[in-house]
């Protein structure tokens, strides 16, 4: 399988869905795509304004400039020429930068999302800590890391009523993802603590990333 399908996003955008559900498998897949997008030398390259992985598909941004229409089969070409399969396969090894960010585990949430699935706070922290993450896209907020790898059994629903104000650096799971507010905004996931958001702008779509619970752990939680 290669590209599923494409559809156009305004004047100046097309989107190329590689995969058809929410996987390792399919981050893979949306990467290799990307990268291979950003490593090549073809001559639609200088069409392109940018290029942006999301959870199934690689969305590509024209310059207004350009020829549109040409441009856009030029692309969907090569992507559909690529051998998605194999270049996914090389991701498995990981060539992404490891960024580990301290985590101080005082979120309103902890206790709430432990509560739910049975377990201590101690718990939650070891298991959210313990995993290997991969930043599968940025998206909401600039530089807010969607990050894949949350441990199935801390798999929590979002917040029935949203926050209006999340603090610039929570930590938060929603579903099966992991993600870091960048700045304050409003916000429904479940937050369970804080680091620095200054560390979200040295992270790039394919880096792994690791979180450190701090010392400070005991703490009081943050404040909202």
């Amino acid at each position: 399988m290669s590209v599923i399908e494409s559809f156009p996003l305004g004047d100046f955008a097309v989107s190329w869905k590689v995969a058809d559900s929410i996987s390792s498998d399919s981050t893979r897949r949306v990467l290799a795509c990307y990268r291979a997008l950003q490593n090549c030398t073809h001559s639609f390259k200088e069409a392109i304004l940018d290029t942006v992985p999301t959870y199934l598909s690689v969305t590509v941004y024209f310059k207004e400039t350009a020829d549109i229409d040409e441009s856009v089969c030029s692309v969907d070409s090569f992507l559909r020429e690529l051998d998605i399969a194999a270049l996914a396969e090389k991701e498995k090894s990981g060539t992404g930068s490891v960024t580990e960010i301290p985590v101080e585990y005082t979120g309103p949430d902890l206790k709430r999302v432990a509560d739910i699935h049975g377990l201590s706070v101690e718990e939650v922290i070891e298991k959210h800590s313990g995993a290997d993450y991969q930043v599968a896209m940025i998206g909401f907020k600039p530089h807010f890391p969607y990050l894949i790898g949350l441990p199935a059994d801390l798999e929590t629903p979002r917040l029935e009523t949203p926050r209006t104000s999340v603090p610039a650096g929570a930590v938060a799971v929603g579903g099966a993802q992991t993600g870091i507010y960048p700045e304050v905004s409003p916000g429904g996931w479940n937050l369970l603590g804080m680091t620095d958001p200054e560390l979200l702008k040295t992270l790039s779509p394919g880096d792994r990333v690791r979180f450190r619970p701090t010392d400070r752990n005991q703490g009081e939680s943050l404040c909202l």
